[in-house]
């Protein structure tokens, strides 16, 4: 800290860019939002080799906008796929870079990078490392986690950061308090997530990086077990793994993961873009359905954010599929960036304690 002003980078990795910004204490200095082309990302063995791609992002970064770093008090990444934790902001040790480099709490999603940026970052400027809400907070209630399989049980893996971010902005827009509300939440963008959210608890929802739910630019989506073995039973295991997360969804399509190209098509007529895209729409508006079904229809809002809402017809055609079900609002973007500043200005201020990293997912089994 410098003057009473704790300087703050923040990184996030995402399926289709990565985002960086600085802060100086709440103070937003600047952001840059770098798109990665699936047909870049798929020349990649694995996400984890897309570590030193990624990491020349950050440099160029600094190195144009000539940043000094050398005082840096924080570095955020977003987290990954660790094992299962609560909702938090978490001290960055080995032990929890180790587990999300591996997935072990079973996602495969290019968060599992920020963790591993935040400490090459930190091995040249310094300060402490955090993460904030990975993809893998675990809140669910027990029904949500029973599959049909015995044994196998569903994951809470979604876009947890910006999702209860969103939240507990919209409920503050409503003069309440996030835990005294019933939301839907819808991240969509690159991944797509449709979740529960119950008197501050995110209890149920599509397992977003494992590509169940909505099809997405870059992830097939739901299917019948009988179509996806037919479909994948030749294929390797990293292609299976590709296709939910990397070239699935709209990139099966077209070729590109570029939303803005796509939408180029449906503006000059495109017939078949305009059914796949409208497609896409229909099938959040379904999983939205679900999710209030699950709630028993006491919902007191359904709350959009995402980088896609920058296309109004997908709040349009969503309120019209689902404006019966709860008042709609829209959040385009994300509030991902300010949400993690300010998880690690509140543990640098004293205002809360870090959790820290069991090795242990949070849930781990029924008793009885």
């Amino acid at each position: 800290m410098k003057n009473g002003i704790y300087k703050i980078f923040v990184i996030n990795p995402g399926s289709t860019s990565t985002k960086l910004s600085l802060f100086h204490n709440e103070e937003h200095i600047l952001t840059t939002d770098v798109f990665h082309d699936s047909s870049v990302l798929k020349t990649f063995p694995t996400i984890n080799d897309q570590l030193d791609y990624r990491m020349e992002v950050i440099r160029n970064f600094i190195k144009e906008n000539e940043l000094d770093l050398s005082d840096l008090d924080a570095i955020v990444g977003r987290g990954g796929p660790c094992y299962a934790v609560e909702s938090g902001t978490f001290e960055v040790d080995d032990l929890l870079i180790a587990d999300t480099k591996a997935g072990k709490g079973g996602l495969y999603h290019a968060s599992m990078l920020g963790v591993q940026m935040a400490r090459e970052m930190q091995k040249e400027y310094g300060g402490r490392i955090f993460m904030l809400d990975p993809t893998v907070v675990d809140e669910y209630w027990d029904l949500s986690r029973i599959s049909g399989i015995d044994g196998i049980y569903r994951h809470s893996i979604c876009h947890a950061l910006n999702l209860k971010a969103t939240a507990r902005k919209h409920a503050a827009s409503l003069g309440k308090r996030y835990e005294d509300c019933r939301f839907i939440v819808c991240h969509i963008d690159g991944g797509i997530s449709v979740t529960a959210h119950v008197n501050g608890r995110m209890v149920d929802g599509n397992d977003a990086g494992g590509g169940q739910g909505p099809f997405t630019p870059t992830r097939m989506g739901s299917m019948a077990v009988t179509d996806v073995v037919d479909y994948l039973w030749d294929k390797t295991p990293q292609e299976m793994k590709n296709l939910t997360s990397v070239v699935g969804g709209l990139s099966s399509y077209f070729g590109t993961s570029n939303t803005d190209k796509i939408h180029e098509l449906i503006d000059a007529g495109d017939k078949r873009a305009n059914r796949v895209w409208d497609a896409m729409i229909y099938q959040i508006a379904k999983y939205i359905g679900a999710m209030a079904s699950a709630m028993s229809g006491k919902v007191d809002a359904i709350v959009l954010t995402g980088g896609l809402l920058r296309f109004p017809e997908i709040e349009e055609k969503i309120r019209g599929y689902c404006g019966y079900i709860a008042p709609v609002s829209s959040y385009p973007g994300e509030c991902e960036q300010e949400a993690m500043c300010l998880g690690a200005l509140r543990v640098l201020r004293g205002e809360e304690e870090p959790k820290h990293y069991t090795g242990h997912p949070v849930w781990q089994g029924f008793n009885d």
